[in-house]
């Protein structure tokens, strides 16, 4: 069983090899259930179909349909399905297609999944997992693009991971299967079709442990999944102006590697927290509390918060593209972080 943490390998001649998010994940799953035969999927179209983004195909070629199990419309029997499964030492993945539907199923989620651990003494774990496509950008409108994290790390049981590109979507998935514990992988449905360097073996990315995506000296930017794509970009743009911003992608948010952050903000002494969901309660709320805790003297300029306004998402692209933060506010919040200091 190897496990990687940062820089991918190469494959064989010395060349990266690329792989798209979607197809990253497609492999790490592939890979989960030939390492385990307690591994199974189940949800709406998984099988046959391959999922309505085609995260599962050609899966049930190789698994059969003991494994690869298409279900009906019914998120908290899915959900309840993956439970009850996990408590009895299977592995299931459940996938809900559109974050949006936790809604339909929160109950199994909160109430079952992430506490029957503690109900039962510890004598019961629930090593399930479970799949769904996040965030707006897409035009799928106000009940298929919110981006739903705070509402589950919220819940002591729950792990809850978003990855930023298609190396994570690949390892943070293989982690999330071999976890005892209830995992909620949030995949953006925009990078489903990026593309990164992709190791071909097996690897797990360590649940809880962040990354400095990119090292720098004036500003911390701190960024949730497809976040991280666009403070990278803003991060470039501003070293044409001799202005050097570290990135941090926490990469899991339940649990969250705060010690990571507190070092960054010992480096550049500003933070700005940026994530697509919603600013008024979201995680960047909690991420600038514990920075005001545990690093407030470094600090030069009050942490500055980057989210989406207190709305639904928009159907129309121009509103929705007004809607998502992006390299050009993150520029901007940078900016501003340097004129306060």
């Amino acid at each position: 069983m190897t496990t990687i943490t940062e820089a991918p390998a190469l494959a064989p001649g010395g060349t990266a090899r690329k792989l798209s998010y979607v197809k990253a994940f497609n492999e790490g799953l592939a890979q989960a259930m030939r390492e385990d035969e307690n591994v199974f999927v189940a949800g709406e179209d998984v099988a046959g179909y391959g999922g309505v983004f085609r995260m599962f195909d050609n899966l049930l070629d190789e698994f059969g349909p003991r494994r690869m199990i298409d279900t009906p419309i019914s998120e908290a029997a899915l959900v309840g399905l993956g439970v009850g499964a996990a408590a009895r030492g299977l592995r299931p993945v459940v996938d809900l297609m559109f974050m949006d539907f936790i809604g339909v199923c929160l109950d199994q989620i909160v109430n079952q999944a992430a506490k029957m651990k503690y109900m039962f003494g510890g004598s019961v774990s629930v090593p399930l997992t479970i799949t769904t496509a996040s965030g707006a950008g897409l035009g799928a409108a106000a009940q298929h693009s919110q981006s739903l994290e705070a509402w589950l790390a919220h819940v002591p049981g729950l792990k809850v991971v978003m990855p930023s590109d298609a190396y994570t979507a690949k390892g943070l998935t293989v982690s999330a299967i071999r976890d005892d514990n209830p995992v909620v992988v949030m995949l953006n449905k925009v990078l489903l079709g990026s593309t990164s360097d992709v190791p071909e073996q097996i690897y797990g990315i360590p649940l809880g442990q962040a990354h400095t995506a990119r090292h720098g000296s004036d500003v911390t930017v701190i960024a949730l999944g497809r976040m991280v794509g666009e403070a990278l970009a803003a991060a470039e743009e501003l070293a044409a102006e001799g202005i050097e911003v570290e990135v941090i992608d926490p990469r899991t948010v339940q649990p969250l590697d705060t010690e990571t952050m507190f070092a960054s903000v010992r480096r550049t002494n500003r933070v700005l927290v940026v994530h697509e969901a919603v600013t008024f309660g979201g995680l960047g709320g909690e991420i600038a509390a514990q920075i005001q805790d545990a690093a407030f003297d470094y600090l030069d300029a009050p942490v500055l918060r980057i989210g989406a306004p207190f709305s639904p998402v928009p159907f129309s692209p121009v509103l929705e593209k007004a809607y998502v933060p992006d390299q050009a506010r993150i520029v901007q919040g940078c900016r501003r972080l340097l004129e306060r200091s």
